[in-house]
């Protein structure tokens, strides 16, 4: 196990705080999470997990909005079907 310096232990001096959990299509979950690094820089970061695979994605505040701007404007252009019988009934 490589050992880390005291440089690095520094440089990686973060706070991580849950948001929140979204269970997506294709038995996917996406975590979002706030990371604020030592001198109070800020990203959501996006965790998507797939079985054992992890993919990390860290937005600042603008590219979230951003984001947020088009997922927001596809979900409105593309609602999802009505429910059916069997699934209203529950």
């Amino acid at each position: 196990m490589p050992s880390l310096n005291k440089k690095e232990i520094l440089m990686t001096d973060q706070t991580t705080t849950d948001i929140g959990t979204v269970s997506a299509p294709w038995n996917k979950d996406i975590d979002l999470q706030e990371r604020e690094y030592e001198g109070g820089f800020k990203v959501v970061r996006l965790r998507i997990k797939e079985g054992r695979r992890i993919t990390d994605l860290e937005l600042d505040s603008l590219t979230a909005a951003r984001l947020g701007d088009f997922l927001k404007t596809w979900a409105e252009d593309n609602p999802p079907p009505a429910a059916g019988p069997e699934e209203s009934a529950s």
